[in-house]
């Protein structure tokens, strides 16, 4: 359907002749600077993540501030809004950057606010590329979003077979009311769990909640093996601690949210055992690892934003290769037009990436296969690698 609306979108424009908007011009326009809007939490329950994501994109605009579309050079610049975590003011901060005449934008961490902000990408016509919002939603009720990450389906059942191979038979589930990742992650873990033979047990938290000793303590008074729960980094430092007072006793397994330094951070020191499944392994591109280290090193303002650290997170090697990704459209597209830029990204192929090729499916999903699952080193504060793991 994208693919038949992409060429659509295409015939119309040669019938038409139109002239390029919204984001500088194209390539005949005269003007020297494009613009690329970032959709991210800076503030809210995934403020950390969404700095890290944002970093990401930076640190590739740093490396190519410029791009060559359509025989003519352009300046790239970075629209940055904070969508604050929340739903309603996601709305607020993707109308924002429509104003601002963008190309196309990137986001956003965290897939309720992805999907609450859909319409107003719609009806804007404005492409818009998902880093690592992994639920299917995101996509399936928005012809004009796509995305580069893997989906909450298949990363549900890496981290049941993960459970299962494992010996665990019996999972505690505990998810955040009225948030799509955590809820709809938590589902298809617990489909896949079941199909395996496994016993669950379910529980969600309200929002704002701070105290988890309840949910760790109904985990230990049910005898489960794994205490599964993908919440942000927020609620899974204050579980981490939980834990640790109760001596929970049983591995604690999430997904890509919990790949962040914040995690390290709480588990370091800690009886504590924690799991997750994410999009890249620190290490696999040597180059890049180096590269953003250094970047931060030497960028105050960036290092504090990673957490005060230079550990590196998964969403900034997606963050990275999202912004190459647009860049790839825009030079297939041979245009800044967003419209252009929309009709160019089913067909789209893009190679040299740090986290691997992407080329989209009929949805506007990415073709991804396979996860990384690492452990924390509670004696380092580092995550280490287990294992590159498909669904089968």
């Amino acid at each position: 359907m994208k693919k038949f609306i992409a060429l659509m979108l295409t015939l119309l424009l040669a019938m038409t002749s139109l002239a390029a908007c919204g984001g500088g011009g194209d390539s005949g326009s005269g003007g020297d600077t494009i613009k690329i809007g970032v959709f991210e939490p800076a503030s809210g329950d995934n403020g950390a993540g969404g700095k890290q994501e944002t970093l990401g994109i930076q640190y590739a605009n740093e490396v190519q501030p410029t791009v060559e579309i359509g025989g003519k050079e352009y300046n790239v610049e970075l629209a940055i809004v904070d969508n604050e975590s929340d739903n309603s003011k996601a709305v607020t901060a993707a109308q924002d950057l429509v104003s601002k005449g963008v190309s196309i934008v990137l986001g956003s961490y965290g897939s309720a606010v992805s999907i609450a902000a859909a319409d107003v990408f719609a009806d804007a016509g404005m492409p818009a590329i998902g880093v690592t919002c992994t639920n299917p939603q995101v996509t399936a009720d928005c012809e004009q979003y796509f995305r580069i990450c893997f989906l909450d389906p298949f990363q549900g059942t890496v981290l049941a077979n993960y459970a299962w191979e494992n010996g665990m038979k019996k999972a505690y589930c505990l998810s955040k009311q009225g948030d799509d990742y955590s809820k709809g992650l938590v589902n298809y873990f617990i489909e896949a769990f079941k199909g395996l033979g496994g016993e669950v047990v379910e529980e969600q938290f309200p929002d704002k909640n701070s105290d988890f000793t309840s949910y760790v303590a109904n985990a230990k008074k049910n005898n489960c093996d794994v205490f599964f729960s993908p919440v942000s980094t927020e609620a899974a430092a204050l579980i981490i601690d939980q834990a640790e007072a109760q001596s929970l006793g049983m591995p604690i397994l999430a997904g890509d949210t919990w790949d962040s330094n914040v995690i390290t951070g709480a588990a370091k020191g800690k009886n504590v055992e924690v799991v997750v499944t994410t999009f890249y392994q620190e290490g696999g591109n040597p180059e890049f690892d180096s590269g953003i280290k250094e970047w931060m090193e030497n960028n105050s303002e960036a290092k504090t934003n990673n957490g005060g650290n230079t550990d590196l997170a998964a969403v900034t090697a997606m963050g990275y290769d999202a912004y190459f990704v647009a860049l790839e459209a825009m030079k297939a597209a041979g245009s800044t037009d967003p419209a252009d830029i929309l009709a160019a990204l089913p067909e789209l192929n893009a190679t040299g990436l740090v986290c691997g090729d992407v080329t989209f499916n009929e949805v506007g999903d990415a073709n991804k296969t396979t996860a990384f699952v690492k452990k924390c080193n509670n004696e380092t504060g580092a995550w280490e690698f287990v294992k590159e793991q498909s669904a089968e």
